[in-house]
C-alpha cells in the first residue's frame, strides 16, 4: 500500500467489512467519514477512559491491543465498551496485514463484548514495523470505581495467577526459532499457550464484588514497577516477600535463556491488587478457579522493601520494560 491515509476501497473491504459487534451504548460508531465515535450511559454511570500503544510485538497486535486496554479498564472496576484504533503501517505494507489486524482485534472484541468505535489507519514512512495506538472506554457505576491509589496501611497486597504472562508469550512467538534451538516443542507450545491467560477481566470482576481496594493491571516495567506505582498513586510503604511472587517455570527459563529479569518483564494477565481482608480475596477468587497469592503488606510511610529471606532492599522507582532487551536487537 502507498503513503498516507489508505483508499476507501481498502478502508470498506479491510476495515468496516470486518467489524461485526455492536453495543446499545454505542449512538455514532466506526464509519467511512465518521470523526468520532458518540456513546450514552445511564445516570448513576461514569465513563472510565485508557490509551496503550502496542509497540514490543508484532504478533497478534490487534487482540493484544485490545485485551490490553481492555485490563486496564477492568481495573478499575469497569466494564469495557469499546476500542478506537490508531493503526501505522510501513511503507510497502500489505492489505493482507491489516486485515489480519483488524480480524483479530475484531474476534477478540467478541470474545469480550466490545465494539470497535472508529479510528484511523495510514501508511506512514515514519514506521519501520506495525504500531497501533489504542484508547478504550468502559462504565462504572459512579459509586464502584476503583483506583491504583486505594491502597492503606496494613492492607494485603495480592497478585492474580503469575508474573511474566505477557512477556513470556510474547518472546517465545516472536523468537521461536531461536528457542527450539535448546527446548523442547511441548515447552516451547506451553509458552505460547499462555496467551490464554492475558486478561484479567475474570479476575477484576470477582475482587470488584468481593471488597478489593485498590487494583492495577500488571504491563511494563513489570510487577516491580507495578509495586512502585500503586505505592507511590496511594501514598504508602510496602513489604514485599520475593519469595512469595509466583512465577511459572516456562517464564523462568525464557527470562534465563534471553537474559531478562523476570520481575522487570511485561506482565499483562497478572492483576495486583491490595485489601483489606486478602484472605478472604484469594478465596473468592480461587472459587472462580482463579489463582492468587498474598505477597505482602502496605505499611505507613513511604519505605518500599523487598524481602529475601534474610535479604531486605529498596523497590526503585520503574525501569524500561525488559522486554525491550530483546525485541529489536
Amino acid at each position: 500500500m502507498k503513503t498516507g491515509k489508505i483508499p476507501e476501497s481498502v478502508l470498506k473491504r479491510s476495515v468496516l467489512r470486518q467489524l461485526h459487534n455492536r453495543r446499545d451504548e454505542v449512538l455514532l460508531g466506526a464509519g467511512v467519514g465518521e470523526d468520532c465515535a458518540a456513546l450514552t450511559l445511564e445516570a448513576d454511570e461514569v465513563f472510565v477512559m485508557s490509551t496503550d500503544p502496542i509497540t514490543g510485538t508484532g504478533k497478534e497486535m490487534g487482540s493484544l491491543a485490545v485485551i490490553t486496554t481492555a485490563n486496564d479498564l477492568a481495573s478499575s472496576g469497569a466494564e469495557p465498551v469499546g476500542v478506537m484504533l490508531t493503526i501505522l503501517l510501513p511503507e510497502e505494507s500489505e492489505e493482507a496485514l491489516l486485515k489480519e489486524i483488524m480480524r483479530d482485534a475484531e474476534a477478540t472484541c467478541e470474545k469480550f463484548h466490545m465494539q470497535i468505535l472508529g479510528g484511523h489507519t495510514e501508511v506512514s514512512a515514519a514506521v519501520n514495523r506495525p504500531v497501533i495506538s489504542v484508547s478504550g472506554v468502559g462504565k462504572v457505576k459512579k459509586d464502584a470505581m476503583i483506583k491504583t491509589g486505594g491502597a492503606r496501611p496494613g492492607m494485603d497486597i495480592v497478585v492474580s495467577k503469575w508474573i511474566g504472562i505477557e512477556g513470556t508469550v510474547i518472546l517465545a512467538k516472536e523468537r521461536e526459532r531461536e528457542l527450539r534451538g535448546r527446548y523442547a516443542t511441548t515447552f516451547i507450545d506451553r509458552s505460547m499457550a499462555l496467551d490464554a491467560s492475558i486478561s484479567v477481566l475474570p479476575e477484576a470482576a470477582v475482587a470488584a464484588r468481593s471488597g478489593v481496594s485498590a487494583m492495577h493491571d500488571v504491563t511494563e516495567g513489570g510487577i516491580f514497577g507495578a509495586l512502585w506505582e500503586m505505592a507511590e498513586a496511594s501514598g504508602v510503604g510496602l513489604e514485599i516477600d520475593l519469595k512469595k511472587i509466583p512465577i511459572r517455570q516456562e517464564t523462568v527459563e525464557v527470562c534465563e535463556f534471553f537474559g531478562v529479569n523476570p520481575y522487570l518483564l511485561i506482565s499483562s494477565g497478572c492483576m495486583l491488587m491490595a485489601a483489606q481482608d486478602g484472605n478472604h480475596l484469594v478465596r473468592e477468587l480461587e472459587k472462580a478457579g482463579i489463582k492468587a497469592t498474598i505477597i505482602g503488606k502496605a505499611t505507613a510511610g513511604n519505605d518500599r522493601v523487598l524481602l529475601n529471606e534474610d535479604e531486605r532492599r529498596f523497590l526503585e522507582p520503574p525501569k524500561t520494560d525488559e522486554l525491550y532487551k530483546v525485541i529489536g536487537r
